[in-house]
């Protein structure tokens, strides 16, 4: 077959090609092209000039990629400007071109130029994005709860801390959803920015699919009445052959400031009638969630897999950004086969903060670019990966040393898709 790559035009989209674009992101996720002009247009919000690529073969766009502005919170809570990269398809007719290869460098550069910190994404397939310097830098977990053997009181009425939960509605979400999540994210490391696009596509104010189903949406106030936990889940409708209710209460997003609010928001879900099962959505893989229960072996583990991916485009400021448990010093010499950030660091870091600066001392550890954004998040082990052939330690001890100073007492976490 003849290659006609050289012919395939990568570029960033125009406005009047953003329907043909859609039609071909549709049809790499597999989703029915049957978009309605009023859908298009709401979809059209996420159009921003030079952030949207495709590759179009004789006019016709047979690739996407699209990236958006974001913010990722460090660990300590700063939160660092991010390129966030979603909308990533090569039709299944040109795949093996080098197309995504062309986008994704495309972008990388663009962001590095913008002065992005890092670049993020949610991948899909685990092996496609870890040649391009991405690391898997969380994990996500879920649960499915069988409430009849929690041990818990099924005939709960409300929080025993004076609190209380309410429902609400999507407007109130609106409201109340912004400030708790930003009250979130300056404590939890792996949280990125919503903006306000985000709020209304999750409660239904904006639609980008012909289908919506309304969730249920409950709030939890403590005894000053101040809103700490929110949130969002459905129920499906399951009878037994003896009339007897088998319905699971799925939740969509619960986001908690305090641990008060959390216990409260499980207990409620699994209070509620006619609810055998509650399935957990995405949470933290130490999530407090089977030790709020009475019997933790009745939450069982449905999902283990990593999520959040991370792209360091600036070594120096984004190790910078970030706060340390331990103190030490560590030269990294980082490998980036994109020649974007690569290079050897001095990193000298205590609890009071840390200086990050090239170096030509010899190096303690070489790894590549995808393990220093694992561990820059404070999850992965050097000692882990060193063990994996992932980490190369230069110094004996070294490896310990990145644990002491990088790793966290509680483990990063993204509660979003994107």
């Amino acid at each position: 077959m003849t290659d006609r790559s050289s012919d395939i035009d990568v570029r960033a989209i125009t406005d009047d090609e953003f329907a043909d674009w859609q039609r071909a992101l549709d049809t790499g996720f597999l989703t029915p092209p049957d978009i309605t002009p009023e859908i298009l247009e709401a979809r059209r919000r996420q159009f921003v000039p030079g952030r949207l690529l495709g590759a179009f073969d004789a006019g016709r766009c047979v690739a996407t990629f699209r990236s958006f502005e974001q913010e990722v919170t460090a660990v300590g809570g700063t939160p660092v400007r991010a390129d966030a990269i979603t909308s990533v398809t090569v039709s299944a007719t040109h795949r093996r071109r080098g197309l995504l290869t062309r986008m994704m460098t495309r972008d990388l550069a663009a962001a590095k130029e913008r002065g992005d910190v890092v670049a993020t994404l949610i991948a899909a397939e685990y092996p496609i994005y870890g040649r391009y310097g991405f690391g898997a830098a969380t994990t996500v977990a879920e649960w499915t709860i069988d409430v009849p053997r929690t041990g818990l009181d099924p005939r709960w009425a409300g929080p025993e801390d004076g609190g209380r939960v309410d429902l609400v509605d999507g407007e109130d979400v609106r409201k109340l959803g912004p400030e708790l999540h930003e009250r979130l994210r300056r404590t939890q490391p792996g949280v990125v920015s919503r903006d306000e696009l985000w709020w209304q596509l999750h409660t239904g104010a904006v639609r980008f699919h012909a289908t919506w189903k309304e969730p249920f949406y409950a709030v939890y106030r403590s005894a000053a009445g101040e809103a700490e936990g929110l949130v969002t889940y459905e129920c499906d409708d399951t009878w037994g052959d003896a009339k007897q209710p088998l319905n699971t209460a799925t939740v969509r997003r619960l986001i908690a400031t305090t641990p008060a609010a959390e216990r409260a928001l499980w207990r409620y879900l699994c209070s509620i009638d006619w609810i055998v099962k509650v399935k957990s959505g995405r949470r933290a893989p130490d999530d407090l969630l089977p030790h709020l229960l009475p019997d933790p072996r009745s939450a069982a583990i449905t999902t283990l897999a990593d999520w959040l991916w991370v792209r360091l485009l600036d070594v120096v400021e984004a190790f910078r950004a970030r706060t340390y448990e331990g103190t030490g010093a560590l030269v990294l010499d980082v490998v980036d086969r994109q020649g974007l950030a690569g290079g050897r660091y001095l990193l000298d870091a205590s609890p009071q903060g840390a200086s990050v600066e090239p170096t030509s001392r010899a190096a303690d550890l070489t790894l590549d670019m995808g393990e220093l954004a694992s561990l820059w998040l404070g999850d992965a082990s050097a000692v882990r990966l060193a063990a994996l052939g992932r980490v190369r330690e230069e110094r004996a001890g070294a490896a310990r040393v990145a644990d002491g100073l990088l790793r966290t007492s509680r483990r990063p976490w993204c509660p979003d898709v994107f």
